[in-house]
Formats: C-alpha cells, structure tokens, sequence
C-alpha cells in the first residue's frame, strides 16, 4: 500500500510539473503552436508620397589612341513620382514616370536613345483586412515626348507624341501580401487602345491603326484611322526585393492577348532593373527592357528606292547600364 501510495503521489508531482511546463511553453512561444494568424495592426489611412530624381551618365574619350575609336558622351534624366493611399480594407497606387536620354558621338549628330512618358493608377479593395486577394482597377497610360527617328534618316519621324500611345484599363483579382513590393494581376476584361494622332503615320497603318485607302492616282479617298480599340486578357506580375547588401531587383512583366484578333496571340512587356547602391546620392542600374506586339511590323529595303515590304513583328530588346546621382525630394 505504502508502494502505491508513493507512486501516486509521484505521478501526481510528474504531472504537476507537465503542466506547468507546458503552460509556461504555449505562452512563451504562441505563434509557433498555433496556426491562426495575427490580425496586422491597424494605425488608419495612410498617405504614402515619394519623388525621385536621378541622372545617369557614361563617357568616352580618344587621345592619339591607336586603336582607333570615337568620343561618345550619354545621358539619361529620369523622374518618378508616386502618390499611395491605404486603409483597412482599400488601396490606391499611382505612379508617374518620365525619361529622356541622348548620345552624341564625334562627327554625329545628336540621337535619342529614351523616351517615355507613363501614367499608371490602381485601386484594389478586400473583403476584410486579414486578405491578401483585391478586387482590383488598372490604368495604365504610356507615350513619349518627341518624334524617334530609324537613323540615320532624320527627315522621316517613325514615332510622335501620341503617335503611339497606348491605355490599359480593366479590371479583375490582384494578389499581393505587400503590395508594393509584391503583386499578381489578373483581368479577364481589360480594354486597350492605341492611338495615333499624326496624319502621316494614321495613313500609313502604323501600330496596328487600319491604314488610308488611296485611288489609282494616289489620292486619299478614306483616311486612316487614329485609334485602334481592342478587348482581351491582362496578367500582370510585379516583385522589388533586396537580393545582397546595397543591391535591388526590381521585375515587371506584362502579357496580353485580345480576344477578337488572334486570340492566344500574346503581346509582352518585360522589364528587369539591378539597382547597385554606391552611396546616398550614387548609383549603377543594369537594366534591360523586352517587348513583343504583334501590332508593330517591320519593314526591309526592296531594290526599288524609297519602298518598303513589310517583315512581320519582331522581338524589341533594350539594354541600359550607367552610373549617376539619384535625390529623393
């Protein structure tokens, strides 16, 4: 009896100290037992505006070298502002971004080498304030400042301002945990259309616009339209993340396909920019840019001067890498 008695009064102490044990565990470590999730808190609505400046430079010089070669100096002016609203259960992002970059080379004219003009606005709401899923809208708006040119034809302007330029808008789910850091887009309605607002290049067909109908003299009988109007599908991914010390990755990627010409046919927007801090002022950016529209043709020489057979579309590829000053104001 005396034997039992002990061992109960032993299991009791054991079982005294499990449970005091394991009470003192689930309070010193609760995120890690239980899987529910902290509601964020809540400090009210928030306006979020920031402005950027910056200026990238790349420079060559000869001096009696006898390899031969030509001074070449660039430069390219960038502006980005945004302006970010968020609550509980709403956000609105929008974003201004304005380019412009020039090379001049010895014994060559000035050229352009960047150009654009971007307007982009969102709002998403969600349901409650623990989603990470929103009922999104998207605008985006892009064109560029002034005329571009197939150098070394300076006479001849391929592009203007309007001509083209193109708006997004639709709407559908987006994803993003930090939004702005992080998001995932998909619109299964999203309007685009492409304008161009030069005569010339109206009647020519260019971008996609349904071209002038001309007589036997020559003579235009219809004009050219100005706008092309089309209806189909946008995913939209974007991502900015800190990959090492001082360096930044930032990834856009846009895919759209209409629904009514060539469905499964799809239009890509890619870009991918390596920000290298060097200090508060300076910087590197390695950055490239890729885009495919199915609306933009190309042309080769024919053996007749001045005309043109139209190639297709072809992949549009842009490479930057330059060091230079950026201010936040």
């Amino acid at each position: 009896m005396y034997f039992i008695k002990k061992l109960n009064t032993n299991m009791k102490n054991i079982f005294l100290i499990v449970v005091c044990f394991f009470f003192q565990f689930i309070t010193a470590q609760p995120d890690s037992l239980f899987l529910k999730s902290k509601k964020p808190k809540y400090d009210g609505p928030v306006w979020d505006q920031k402005n950027k400046a910056s200026f990238y430079l790349s420079e060559v010089a000869f001096v009696n070298w006898n390899s031969g070669g030509s001074n070449s100096i660039s430069g390219l002016l960038g502006v980005e502002s945004s302006a970010n609203y968020s609550d509980k259960y709403f956000t609105w992002r929008n974003n201004v971004l304005l380019n412009y970059g020039v090379n001049k080379q010895e014994a060559r004219e000035l050229r352009k080498t960047d150009d654009l003009f971007e307007l982009n606005s969102d709002i998403g709401y969600k349901p409650d304030s623990i989603s990470n899923w929103f009922y999104s809208a998207k605008l985006n708006f892009r064109t560029q400042f002034a005329n571009g040119y197939k150098y070394p034809d300076k006479d001849t302007p391929i592009s203007r301002l309007l001509a083209p330029g193109y708006l997004f808008f639709g709407g559908g789910m987006e994803y993003g945990k930090n939004i702005d850091k992080f998001s995932f887009y998909f619109s299964p309605l999203t309007l685009k259309a492409t304008f161009v607002l030069d005569e010339t290049l109206a009647n020519a067909g260019k971008f996609g616009v349904k071209p002038a109908v001309y007589d036997s003299a020559g003579n235009i009988i219809i004009p050219g339209e100005n706008i092309r109007r089309e209806v189909g599908i946008l995913i939209n991914n974007s991502y900015e993340m800190e990959v090492a010390t001082n360096i930044k990755v930032k990834h856009q990627v846009s895919l759209y396909s209409d629904y009514l010409n060539n469905f499964g046919n799809v239009d890509i927007d890619w870009r991918i920019d390596f920000d290298f801090k060097v200090n508060s002022f300076v910087k590197a950016t390695l950055g490239s840019h890729l885009r495919y529209d199915d609306d933009v043709k190309t042309t080769i020489p024919t053996d007749v001067v001045d005309v043109y057979d139209e190639a297709g579309a072809k992949i549009q590829w842009k490479q930057f890498l330059g060091i230079g000053f950026a201010v936040d104001f």
